[in-house]
């Protein structure tokens, strides 16, 4: 049964998290070049992350008064309002972008990481709260430390695909282009996938 289990939390984690993989990939291009980049993003995407599973746990546990389910699809305005504040960041610089500040690159925030991907979390946390709902508690603990091993595998798989010389190339040219573009999108999703503001 435990076996089952953690191939069945596997196959959920890439199902619910392969997402996350573009958008950590533009934190490590963000954050290229300052010291401390990998430890900062892993801390933000576990917090975030861990954040994600305590909120499904408590609502599977019947905490809906914690957080009612109509309330999660506003977690799309947290990357919406980081994306257009990178993008009003981005406009505003783009007269004085050098070869300096190219490889100096920019601070990549724990807190900022873990809104991220706690905002991005929306449909996960609607995906496992029925899954936990219809296992036991030995099996949501195995899904757990399954998801929270993954985690690290995700992040390590981000960091391959920034540091890849063509990818990364891409990627430093457009990424204060995309970085902008990918959060207000996965904002823009959450909130009308989630039917927020009757949307």
């Amino acid at each position: 049964m435990i076996v089952s289990s953690v191939l069945q939390a596997i196959g959920l984690f890439v199902a619910t998290n392969i997402d996350d993989i573009i958008v950590l990939s533009l934190f490590f291009a963000r954050g290229a070049g300052q010291r401390g980049t990998t430890a900062r993003i892993t801390a933000g995407q576990y917090l975030g992350f861990a954040g994600i599973l305590g909120t499904a746990v408590l609502v599977s546990l019947g905490a809906g008064a914690f957080l009612p389910e109509e309330a999660i699809p506003y977690f799309g305005l947290i990357p919406l309002a980081l994306g257009l504040w990178a993008a009003w960041r981005a406009w505003r610089g783009s007269d004085d972008d050098d070869d300096d500040a190219k490889v100096e690159g920019k601070n990549v925030g724990v807190l900022t990481v873990a809104a991220v991907t706690f905002a991005n979390g929306g449909d996960n946390i609607g995906v496992y709260v029925p899954v936990f709902l219809n296992v036991g508690p030995v099996a949501v603990v195995a899904y757990c430390v399954v998801f929270l091993l993954l985690v690290a595998i995700l992040v390590m798989l981000a960091k391959f695909i920034a540091t890849r010389r063509p990818i990364a190339e891409v990627l430093e040219r457009w990424e204060h282009v995309l970085f902008p573009i990918v959060l207000i999108g996965l904002g823009i999703v959450i909130l009308v996938s989630g039917g927020a503001f009757g949307l």
